[in-house]
């Protein structure tokens, strides 16, 4: 026989940290204490994601809204990986590259990314394109150059002492003990670029769903 999985104390909490914000939300509103404008009822909130869900909102379902979004922010996280992730890699194993590409990040990186979103959207209008050039200036580079930085020395000379060319030791060091905090990079950009798409689409955008 099945053993029964215990319910942990930690999911019984989580349940009922839920179930108590719900309590609060509707009394907050039964009762009045604050302006339904700011903090509509549960029912009403219900009803307007049934609405939009069902008749959709400026000529487009939900789902094609969603399918916008998710469609820009794919294409920008993949136009990312396959030119942030190598050129930080090299950038962190070549101290020359590293010199010619480290001023540019280093100039746009502090900047919040709408900062200059709005000259994206001068440029190249409030269609896919602006929302792709601003996703596509993701953290990836950074977080690789750290990954190179973080290998220790010892293997790299090990690798050089049995007669490894520079090339060999690029893919079969640096990139096998780069490769989980690459993944730990990427994971983090495409969280920041979606909540970076959305605010995008808030600012300028005919479709998405920030918009």
């Amino acid at each position: 026989m099945k053993k029964k999985k215990k319910i942990s104390t930690e999911r019984i909490i989580s349940v009922c940290a839920v179930i108590l914000f719900f309590a609060a939300w509707y009394l907050v509103t039964a009762l009045e204490l604050v302006d339904p404008k700011l903090i509509p009822t549960p029912k009403a909130t219900w009803d307007s994601f049934v609405e939009v869900l069902t008749q959709g909102y400026k000529g487009h379902t939900l789902l094609q809204h969603l399918g916008t979004s998710m469609e820009r922010l794919l294409k920008a996280f993949l136009l990312s990986v396959v030119t942030a992730v190598p050129l930080g890699l090299l950038s962190g194993f070549s101290s020359k590259i590293k010199a010619f590409v480290e001023p540019f990040i280093e100039f746009y990186r502090p900047l919040p990314p709408l900062a200059y979103y709005t000259l994206l959207t001068l440029a190249l209008g409030i269609g896919n394109s602006s929302k792709i050039a601003l996703l596509f200036l993701a953290p990836i580079y950074v977080a690789c150059v750290s990954a190179v930085a973080r290998i220790k020395e010892d293997y790299i000379n090990a690798a050089y002492t049995v007669g490894a060319t520079r090339m060999q030791v690029f893919w079969s060091v640096i990139l096998p003990s780069c490769a989980a905090e690459i993944f730990v990079g990427l994971r983090t950009a495409i969280g920041v670029a979606y909540s970076t798409l959305v605010a995008a689409e808030m600012v300028a955008a005919s479709s998405g769903i920030g918009w």
